[in-house]
């Protein structure tokens, strides 16, 4: 601005002009302040200037350029002037077309509005307006898009949330979806509100899920699937689209009765947990009853069948015992009888308690039971010898044992014994 000498103040009546102005007649009879300077003379003063600055110099007719000798503007140097204009407004107008694509992000150029191709980071050139333009997509970016609520959960939008179940119940859900672009191209050109049209796709999907199911399977163990099957069919949905949108994650905020029925629900939800714990306290019940009975059962089975085996075998043992007994009778009857009788004998008097009478005397004296004398006896010996005659009094007493009063009795028993005996076969040889 210095070189060209400019001056801004247009109160000055020389403005444009220079100190040593050739023709200072054009501004005679004008007093400073009141008119602008002559257009002719700023047009020769702006000419000198652009040619003093792209270096040409004056003409040898003294003239500097700025005209001819009769006056006429100088047509060379407004050429000049014009093309120097010009190739300044052609570089800034290419230079126009240079944009830069940040990290994260692609660039769509767009030739007469139709698209051209797309660029990756970095500087870069297209052709300047008319010809192309560009814009620049964030394919990086996490997006997001809220449906049945906006920024707070409080903050609700009961046309979106509200939705009818299989049972013919309505469920109020909350939730969000976070997508990204996979294709840039797609995302500009083939949808016309992009956010709105996840929102509807996401809106509509999630219906659909929830028409197919329980209250109560939404409600509870299957949120986790409700929200994996809607981002499948929104995935589906946007690509038959081709909206160019990929489906990261669909996220359930809120799942919960309409407000109007909270209570009532509240209610029935308590009722339907107090019927299942009275229906797992009688099943705790039986699962602890039932098998006890069935061990009960199962034990008294085996003891039958114990009891059964034994009185079988028993019987078996006893027929086979008396089959032998019946054979050894047939071959020595008498001895076979004696030696049954006095088995017998032996084994009622080692399991009955005895008391010993003096059947001769007529007396009415009754002596103590002779185990008990035995055990008396028995105890004034030694250990062993104890435990001998105890094992010994258990199968016949012997005189050695007893004390010297009941020696007569016992001869008595015997003799009587051997009586018996005598009778006996006395009997058998008639």
């Amino acid at each position: 601005m210095k070189r060209l000498g400019l001056k801004l103040s247009l109160n000055d009546p020389r403005w444009g002009s220079d100190k040593q102005d050739r023709k200072p007649q054009a501004n005679e009879g004008k007093k400073p302040g009141e008119g602008p300077p002559d257009m002719e003379q700023l047009w020769r003063d702006f000419n000198q200037r652009l040619n003093s600055f792209f270096g040409q110099k004056n003409r040898p007719d003294g003239n500097g350029g700025g005209s001819n000798g009769g006056g006429r503007p100088d047509l060379a140097g407004m050429r000049a002037t014009a093309g120097a204009i010009g190739a300044v407004i052609a570089l800034i107008w290419l230079a126009s077309g240079s944009f830069i694509v940040q990290e994260g992000q692609t660039g769509v150029v767009y030739t007469f509005g139709k698209v051209s191709h797309t660029t990756g980071s970095g500087f870069n050139w297209r052709w300047p307006y008319p010809f192309q333009s560009d814009e620049t997509v964030r394919v990086s970016q996490m997006r997001m898009v809220e449906i049945g609520y906006r920024k707070d959960l409080k903050n609700k939008q009961p046309r979106e949330s509200l939705m009818l179940t299989d049972d013919e119940n309505i469920i109020d859900i909350q939730f969000a979806v976070q997508f990204k672009l996979k294709d840039p191209v797609a995302w500009l050109m083939n949808n016309r509100d992009e956010e709105e049209t996840v929102r509807q796709v996401a809106e509509t999907s999630i219906r659909e899920i929830v028409g197919k199911n329980k209250m109560d399977f939404v409600l509870y163990e299957g949120r986790d699937k409700v929200a994996l099957e809607t981002q499948q069919l929104m995935q589906h949905i946007l690509d038959r689209y081709a909206s160019g949108v990929l489906v990261s994650n669909v996220t359930l905020q809120a799942v919960q009765p309409p407000e109007q029925v909270q209570i009532a629900f509240d209610d029935a939800v308590r009722a339907g947990q107090d019927r299942e714990r009275q229906k797992n306290e009688g099943q705790a019940y039986a699962n602890d009853v039932i098998p006890r009975a069935r061990g009960s059962a199962s034990r008294l089975l085996e003891e039958a069948e114990g009891y059964r085996s034994m009185i079988t075998e028993n019987a078996t043992g006893n027929a086979s015992r008396f089959k032998q007994v019946l054979a050894e009778y047939q071959k020595a009857p008498g001895v076979t009888r004696d030696r049954m009788y006095l088995e017998t004998m032996q084994q009622i008097f080692s399991s009955a308690s005895k008391v010993m009478v003096d059947a001769k005397s007529g007396s009415n004296l009754l002596y103590l039971p002779l185990d008990k004398l035995i055990a008396q006896a028995a105890a004034t010996d030694s250990a062993a010898a104890a435990a001998r005659a105890a094992s010994q009094a258990a199968s016949s007493p012997s005189s050695s044992a007893l004390p010297a009063e009941v020696m007569p009795q016992v001869e008595v028993s015997r003799q009587r014994d051997s009586r018996a005996r005598d009778a006996l076969r006395e009997r058998e040889g008639r």
